[in-house]
């Protein structure tokens, strides 16, 4: 087939360092390719693919999106102008889009089959209101709790993040003390519910999060005061070989979530290490955790203490090989290809 795959415009594909979407394109994106299919990545300037690269934005512009909203937004809707003009002049046989409703904005002006993947979640009204005007467009989920708020949109299928397993090696016998942060430093990811659990344990605690402008207030008025570097440590945003260091030699990931999380790339990046997952009930959680064999899932305080302290039952052999059978990037590809098909079938 050939494919048009349209990336956001934060960041490069792959990202350097924090970027989940991002990270899910580029393995469909490879995996695509590597399968014999013709593929056209649409994704900003300094992205690196085996796929035909149509740069959607220059450095000057993408940086001027990252750091001034009013200019993102205007960046934002040119280059989706731009890049409908060339799919709807170019013949694809699916179009992939990874931007949400602003590309099904001019839907209607492409004759090619569009896919939206959704990443974020649909529980809020903005996100009702606006996916409300688009219910017949075909969409993917990448869980089923993320259907709940809106089950009235076209789902075609449910297609789980996959990541490059052979990235994480397996590590049965961990070198540190430690639990470990790895997310973004906002209140959604829980960064200050793994601090307190940490100190109520008496266990260490390593972070590593991207801060964003955002979240820059909340973590220096609610975050930093509580990292000493010593039992809380806070490390910044890592490249990939620092995730891996800091996810295969901690004792757990604790990933204390305070939102409907759709998925979480760093569930499953954390178990294919072998190492397993203390998490709160909320999102896609009981998808990707099994209670009991790859980790916790805990309703309050007192269970996520309870489950460090017994996080030493968990056998990260079984987490790793659980991992490995059910998100893999080409798992992950195998299910875009059979949704592909059905769209244009």
């Amino acid at each position: 087939m050939k494919i048009a795959i349209v990336s956001p415009f934060s960041e490069s594909v792959p990202p350097a360092k924090y970027g989940g979407t991002e990270l899910v394109v580029s393995n469909i994106t490879e995996n695509l390719v590597t399968l014999g299919h013709e593929v056209v990545l649409f994704a900003p300037a300094g992205s690196k693919t085996k796929a035909k690269l149509v740069e959607t934005l220059p450095r000057s512009l993408r940086s001027m999106n990252l750091k001034n909203a009013q200019y993102g937004n205007a960046v934002i809707v040119t280059s989706i102008g731009k890049i409908a003009a060339k799919l709807a002049q170019e013949n694809f046989d699916v179009i992939h889009n990874h931007v949400g409703w602003r590309l099904l904005s001019l839907e209607q002006l492409i004759k090619t089959p569009i896919v939206t993947t959704l990443h974020g979640p649909l529980n809020d009204d903005y996100q009702n209101f606006i996916y409300s005007m688009y219910k017949k467009s075909n969409f993917i989920s990448i869980s089923l709790s993320q259907r709940k708020p809106m089950p009235e949109l076209n789902f075609v299928a449910n297609v789980y993040n996959g990541i490059e397993i052979d990235r994480f090696p397996f590590v049965e016998k961990p070198q540190g003390d430690y639990f470990a942060f790895l997310g973004r430093m906002s209140p959604e990811k829980g960064p200050l519910q793994a601090i307190m659990a940490a100190k109520a344990a008496n266990v260490k605690l390593i972070m590593a999060a991207k801060v964003d402008a955002v979240d820059r207030r909340y973590f220096e008025e609610q975050i930093q005061p509580l990292v000493d570097g010593k039992q809380i440590k806070f490390i910044g945003e890592v490249d990939h070989q620092g995730k891996v260091e800091l996810l295969s030699n901690a004792k757990a990931l604790l990933a204390l979530i305070q939102w409907e999380e759709p998925f979480g790339l760093f569930f499953v990046e954390s178990l294919v290490c072998g190492t397993p997952v203390i998490a709160t009930n909320r999102g896609s959680v009981p998808e990707l955790i099994k209670h009991g064999e790859t980790g916790f899932i805990c309703d309050n305080e007192e269970k996520i203490i309870q489950s460090i302290d017994q996080i030493d039952r968990i056998n990260r052999a079984a987490c790793s090989n659980y991992a490995r059978e059910n998100f893999s990037a080409v798992q992950m590809t195998k299910g875009y290809l059979s949704a592909y098909k059905k769209i244009i079938s």
